[in-house]
């Protein structure tokens, strides 16, 4: 199997007013002639490495199963870093979507020949990392056409943003929980239930008219579960 190659690349962030690294996986049969799709991972080294999506991507790009595709992880620095930046009471919480948005697209664009359109951008993140990225097509539908969410953590915020939506057709959410996601402990120490609040946003999500994939596993918050889901993820999302 024909194996994309992974670049490391520092962008320093006006918004943010610290350097970026990120994480970018060109695939094998990479030209300047073809268009690429874009999915953007926060939680971007665990993406990399525990959810494998480099070689996922390589078999069903090589099977043909689905459209040419760049990721771009986005690491995070700390836990505390993780906290400040996807959580959204977060203090950098907006800056981290005006980076996502206004920053990283505009260079991505500028890099590599992407479509530069709504459906061809994709964000997708795990528990907070998925939290971001659903608040980030929320508040710039018109930038990100897709999100893939593993467990997002939900809370009142998060269900008052997308209860206000602006643009509940302008993307499509692909949405999985586990069902023994209700004891969930959090990096801060906290025990949740994650499964409760994911159910009411899936039931917001289709009264508001969103386009949406939704799925309850069986298994509970952690990389055991999402890096099986990864194949269909992709598969469901970018399938020809």
């Amino acid at each position: 199997m024909s194996k994309g190659t992974i670049q490391d690349i520092t962008l320093f962030s006006e918004a943010l007013q610290e350097d970026m690294q990120l994480l970018i996986y060109i695939p094998s049969n990479y030209s300047p002639l073809y268009k690429y799709t874009v999915l953007i991972a926060s939680d971007g080294k665990d993406y990399f490495q525990l959810g494998r999506i480099p070689r996922v991507a390589d078999e069903l790009l090589e099977n043909n199963e689905i459209e040419n595709i760049i990721v771009v992880g986005v690491p995070y620095k700390s836990v505390e870093d993780r906290l400040k930046k996807y959580h959204p009471d977060g203090e950098q919480h907006d800056a981290y979507l005006r980076f996502l948005a206004h920053e990283l697209v505009p260079y991505l664009d500028a890099t590599y020949p992407t479509y530069q359109i709504g459906m061809g951008r994709a964000l997708i993140g795990d528990s907070l990392a998925a939290t971001v990225s659903l608040l980030a097509a929320v508040k710039y539908p018109n930038i990100f056409g897709k999100v893939i969410l593993h467990s997002p953590l939900v809370n009142e915020a998060v269900l008052e943003k997308v209860e206000h939506a602006r643009a509940p057709h302008a993307f499509s959410v692909y949405h999985i929980i586990g069902l023994k996601e209700d004891e969930v402990k959090t990096t801060r120490g906290e025990v949740e239930n994650f499964l409760k609040p994911n159910r009411v946003l899936n039931s917001l999500m289709v009264e508001r008219g969103f386009s949406v994939f939704y799925d309850e596993f069986n298994g509970d918050h952690t990389w055991k579960h999402w890096q099986p889901d990864m194949k269909r993820a992709l598969q469901m999302n970018f399938g020809h």
